[in-house]
């Protein structure tokens, strides 16, 4: 009578141990994209250097970061509905939004990955900041906006602190040390 329940949780359990060892391999863990209007090679070396450390350390707790530069805010607009269409959670980084203890974004971070089917979206606008369309749908739909800080980042500097926060998320969620 349990035999296929143990089995189904067998299979179910396979799924979600994986190993990335070629590009056909599945991906059955959650994803993060940070979309950014800007240039990927117009940062500093060390800003790299930092959130690939951070990318790197994220590995083994199944929660994939990647980055998406737009060109231009158009662009960057055109990604979000994409994401939006597809039903991923979209989560805006703007001065306006709300901030957020560590503690309170790792809670939030898992929700919002759980709304977003294991896919969430965090917004980075260029020097002028998000566009309007993004801030103010024309839907009405109040967007979901954080800010990381009262004061004022590159948005390159601000990839590095939420990636660094994405982490510490994570590590807050197991119970770790890193968070004190």
């Amino acid at each position: 009578m349990f035999l296929p329940l143990a089995a189904s949780f067998r299979s179910f359990a396979k799924l979600q141990v994986h190993r990335r060892t070629s590009s056909s391999s599945i991906w059955m863990g959650m994803k993060v994209n940070i979309r950014i209007v800007g240039r990927k090679s117009g940062s500093e070396a060390w800003l790299d250097e930092a959130c690939e450390m951070y990318l790197t350390r994220l590995r083994p707790s199944n929660v994939e970061v990647e980055t998406t530069w737009h060109k231009d805010n158009p662009a960057l607009a055109k990604g979000v509905d994409g994401d939006k269409n597809k039903g991923h959670t979209v989560v805006l980084l703007d001065p306006l939004g709300s901030t957020k203890t560590s503690e309170r974004f790792s809670s939030d971070l898992y929700d919002w990955l759980d709304q977003g089917g294991s896919r969430l979206s965090f917004v980075i606008g260029g020097a002028e900041g998000l566009p309007n369309e993004l801030k103010y749908p024309s839907d009405g739909k109040k967007p979901t906006m954080i800010s990381l800080s009262s004061m004022t980042f590159t948005h390159q500097f601000a990839r590095l602190l939420l990636i660094e926060q994405i982490y510490r998320g994570t590590e807050i969620r197991k119970g770790s040390g890193y968070h004190k």
